[in-house]
């Protein structure tokens, strides 16, 4: 689509943006916003318009003093907001008059979670430390751990319930077996193919993984989408997500009075994954948000959960993340994490595309 000029419409522009843009009038209301600000503020553009900012986005008191009425451009870096009814996040923010308009600013907002996330130089050097001897030792725990349990169960008695376990048993073999051709070519192999995937059964499978591995699986609650498009993924690398992200949340949460673990899946407009040149953006509207309401990472490592070695458990390796990074990056896909204090949640938040229409795959909806 063209604008009245030669070039293309700026409002299709300012949508591509991946970082959010809100328009503020005078009185410091919402005037509109970009798909990217909906999904940094969590509401659409029509409940956001029209709303105060301080009723959506609380800043620091002396940095709203410096933004009411001014006339001059502000930006600050690293500085942390509070979205309400989400969670405090550390952002990049900018506020400049709008030009012929008095008292018309545009705030942008960039979230340095997300930003850190997108950065594909940061991913193609973490690449080239992810040697297959540290994964396979790391990641190969988990899938044997669900095999000695299922097998441990049918020693004591076999019957026809329990042949799900024998299934279950075939299915992992097979996939260590895949996982472990993959590892041993980790730094220099083509991405597994994506195909249409069922996030729901993804998260199920992965529960009953954990399950078989401990003798019970996390209790999760579920607050599934079940109008959700088919996600575009790789199956056997979702399930290895999962396992990490929801045996990290139970970790975490293991010493609270009331661990609670909740998963749940949205449709979420707004973010794009920017590949550069002259590709168009990559549309990531499908959310998998994996949350624990335990004590959270430290502060000082937050910005470094993705990289490889980096880990808060003594006996870690720091290479779970770093897999799951890489993993949801070869689906084109983006992981990003952050801490809402208020609340007591910490937050992962996976983002994949939309399968084409038309292609066979099965519902979100399990």
């Amino acid at each position: 689509m063209r604008g009245a000029g030669s070039g293309p419409d700026p409002r299709r522009q300012l949508a591509s943006l991946p970082v959010a843009v809100i328009l503020l009038a005078p009185d410091q209301r919402i005037a509109s916003v970009n798909p990217a600000a909906e999904q940094f503020l969590g509401q659409s553009a029509r409940r956001l318009t029209g709303r105060l900012l301080s009723s959506t986005l609380r800043l620091e008191a002396a940095l709203v003093e410096r933004i009411t009425g001014s006339d001059t451009q502000i930006s600050a870096r690293q500085i942390a907001v509070q979205v309400v009814g989400g969670g405090v996040r550390r952002v990049d923010l900018t506020i400049a008059p709008l030009i012929d308009e008095p008292g018309w600013q545009i705030l942008t907002l960039l979230d340095s979670a997300v930003a850190e996330a997108m950065g594909e130089a940061a991913i193609s050097a973490d690449r080239a430390v992810l040697r297959a001897p540290e994964i396979l030792a790391h990641e190969i725990k988990n899938p044997l751990a669900a095999i000695r349990g299922a097998a441990q169960l049918l020693a004591r008695k076999v019957s026809p319930g329990e042949r799900a376990l024998t299934t279950l048993i075939a299915e992992e073999v097979d996939r260590i077996a895949k996982l472990i051709d993959q590892m041993q070519t980790l730094s220099q192999r083509t991405a597994e193919p994506v195909e249409p995937c069922n996030l729901h059964q993804a998260i199920r499978r992965a529960c009953a993984v954990m399950a078989a591995a401990d003798g019970a699986a996390p209790r999760i609650e579920e607050e599934f989408d079940p109008s959700l498009p088919i996600a575009l993924g790789s199956s056997n690398g979702l399930v290895q997500v999962l396992i990490n992200l929801i045996a990290n949340a139970r970790d975490a949460s293991r010493e609270v009075a009331d661990p609670r673990i909740v998963v749940r899946t949205r449709f979420a407009s707004g973010l794009q994954l920017h590949v550069g040149g002259p590709a168009k953006p990559v549309r990531l509207p499908i959310e998998l948000r994996v949350s624990d309401n335990g004590p959270g990472i430290d502060p000082a490592m937050r910005e470094h959960i993705f990289e490889p070695f980096v880990t808060t458990k003594n006996s870690g390796q720091g290479l779970g993340l770093a897999l799951v990074r890489k993993l949801v990056g070869d689906m084109s896909g983006r992981i990003t994490h952050d801490r809402d204090e208020a609340g007591g949640w910490t937050h992962f938040r996976l983002h994949l595309p939309v399968a084409p229409r038309g292609v066979a795959g099965g519902g979100a909806a399990a």
